[in-house]
């Protein structure tokens, strides 16, 4: 069910795979997405299932409706009743509240500096991470008081460069925004590498901190990908600091926020 976990100093990451859910063909099993033609009751389900497997709320873990842009939403808490924003990057510096995003070959990217108490969540597409988003977000991290040298990133599971191929053309216009995206199919044809893309621009940000799952969703059948079946669920990837964590808090941070 959580295909990866780990912690960084009162940081949490965790990325699913498919299995451990009640969803039915073609979304078998833990499919997380609510807008991709699954049971909504399903979803609700698995939703539940995956946030009590990490130990949170599924009341207290926050989505977003993706949209492969650039834009970023403070979150202070549940949506509750109010619409769901269109964005691609969520921030918080509420410890204890889950922020959750959505995959089946986009690279999802979670973010969290512990000393100042933010975390974020970002939906880096080929698109999105072509837009910005990643700077996007970072920016968001270090106007609440992050520290770019202090942010631990992780990047789960996605399609990988040597099997995500595209028209040459396109591989030159993403180049040309982020060279290290740049790659080759394994069988010799123009593609793109998003994580590497992203990994380039958290280096030039100043992030250091960074774990990729190493995980290609178009060559595991344990992931979903989008690519590979088209009528598939989504993954998520979820990031949330502890709620007492103020290890290496500097005064007046607001590690203390709850």
């Amino acid at each position: 069910m959580i295909g990866r976990r780990s912690a960084a100093n009162g940081a949490h990451f965790a990325f699913t795979d498919r299995w451990g859910g009640v969803s039915a063909v073609p979304y078998e099993e833990l499919n997380l997405g609510g807008a991709v033609g699954d049971d909504p009751g399903a979803v609700l389900a698995n939703r539940a299932l995956a946030a009590g497997a990490l130990g949170l709320d599924p009341a207290r873990v926050v989505w977003m409706n993706q949209v492969h842009g650039a834009d970023v939403a403070e979150v202070e808490g549940p949506w509750g009743d109010a619409e769901i924003p269109s964005v691609d990057a969520l921030v918080t510096t509420r410890r204890g509240l889950a922020l959750a995003v959505l995959t089946a070959d986009c690279v999802p990217v979670l973010l969290a500096d512990p000393v100042a108490g933010v975390a974020a969540a970002a939906h880096a597409g080929r698109p999105g991470m072509v837009a910005g988003v990643v700077p996007a977000v970072v920016e968001a991290m270090t106007g609440l008081g992050a520290d770019p040298a202090r942010i631990a990133a992780r990047t789960g599971p996605s399609v990988c460069g040597r099997c995500y191929e595209v028209p040459e053309a396109m591989r030159d216009e993403v180049a040309a925004v982020e060279p290290a995206a740049a790659a080759e199919t394994s069988w010799g044809t123009p593609a793109v590498d998003v994580a590497a893309g992203v990994r380039a621009q958290l280096a030039r940000l100043g992030v250091r901190d960074v774990e990729d799952a190493g995980v290609c969703t178009l060559e595991s059948r344990d992931h979903y990908s989008y690519r590979r079946d088209r009528a598939t669920g989504r993954l998520a990837g979820y990031v949330w600091l502890d709620v007492e964590s103020s290890r290496g808090a500097a005064p007046g941070s607001p590690a203390g926020k709850s």
